[in-house]
């Protein structure tokens, strides 16, 4: 089970306070000018203070990014594109197309968009971290979908908590093309060149498991786990590049503030995108899909993401 950290939970707190707060306020001052109207016999004895416009401002914004976060930004797919430079390296290029956290459910929503987009990447090798799938009317779709994603170097998957926590009777990727990595290492060559991949399935951060072996320093290695827990445990053994997802960005964010809920156990620390811990890159994918009901069917400021990595040699002078 992944819970939130206080932090998490005091912010959601507060943000569900200060809703209630605007439209209780909102619904009293309606409710208001209704009394006035039936006592004076006309809406023209309403008068209204800068306070009252300024909170029916505030009402109508929050409805209508309310209204943008279901219906236009959960299927707005944002391609996040970054070139990563390395001596080890020497001639080839890679490019590695990730996506995360799909989260299937009985209708369609990104499905069909995704295989449109990564396929026009043209990437060498796809990888997928995890949450395939919230309810299994969804796993035919999943699988057509996977499985249509084109990759001549390969397809590569790790569990998420989903798989580990609701799926663990069904094989979820079956047909789908992909290569579940489960503490194994891949290594890839393009040429004379060189790459590994190695993947965990999911596990918790506090858990008992055993030591990740296979990282070298003179190939460049991608590791692949389900959610950002583990970077700072793993940083130090020779990973270049550590792919995740599970945290969606927040799904809702705050200008300025960022996501209110990750359920990571380092909270906003590293909440989406790319970050530097120590000699690892490391990147939070914001996934493609949902949580699924009761959590709100929505995204704000937290377009959903298909991840791009072009792994070039070191330029030289």
């Amino acid at each position: 089970m992944i819970t939130m950290s206080l932090r998490e939970e005091i912010g959601l707190l507060l943000f569900g306070l200060l809703v209630l707060a605007i439209y209780g306020l909102e619904f009293i001052r309606l409710i208001g000018y209704l009394v006035v109207r039936i006592r004076q016999g006309s809406w023209r004895a309403i008068r209204l203070t800068r306070f009252d416009l300024a909170l029916h401002a505030v009402a109508v914004t929050g409805i209508l990014c309310l209204l943008y976060g279901y219906f236009v930004e959960p299927r707005w797919i944002d391609v996040s594109r970054m070139t990563l430079h390395t001596a080890k390296l020497k001639g080839a290029g890679f490019r590695i197309v990730q996506i995360s956290d799909l989260h299937c459910d009985r209708t369609a929503r990104n499905e069909e968009r995704v295989v449109r987009i990564i396929n026009g990447l043209k990437p060498d090798i796809v990888v997928a971290t995890g949450d395939f799938l919230n309810d299994v009317a969804g796993l035919p779709r999943l699988r057509e979908t996977l499985s249509r994603l084109e990759a001549p170097l390969g397809r590569f998957a790790v569990t998420g908590n989903f798989e580990a926590f609701h799926w663990t009777d069904l094989d979820v990727l079956a047909g789908s093309g992909f290569r579940v990595l489960e503490q194994e290492t891949v290594v890839v060559t393009k040429g004379a060149d060189a790459l590994a991949i190695t993947g965990m399935g999911f596990v918790r951060s506090d858990s008992p498991r055993e030591s990740i072996h296979g990282f070298t320093e003179d190939r460049y290695d991608v590791f692949l786990f389900h959610t950002p827990d583990l970077v700072e445990d793993f940083a130090g053994r020779g990973i270049d590049l550590y792919l995740c997802g599970h945290t969606h960005g927040g799904q809702v964010t705050l200008p300025w503030y960022g996501s209110l809920i990750t359920f990571s156990k380092f909270g906003k620390k590293y909440e989406s995108g790319m970050y530097r811990v120590g000699d690892t890159v490391l990147y939070v994918n914001r996934g493609l899909g949902l949580e699924p009901r009761p959590a709100p069917q929505v995204r704000f400021l937290a377009r959903p993401e298909i991840a791009v990595f072009d792994i070039l040699p070191e330029k030289r002078l």
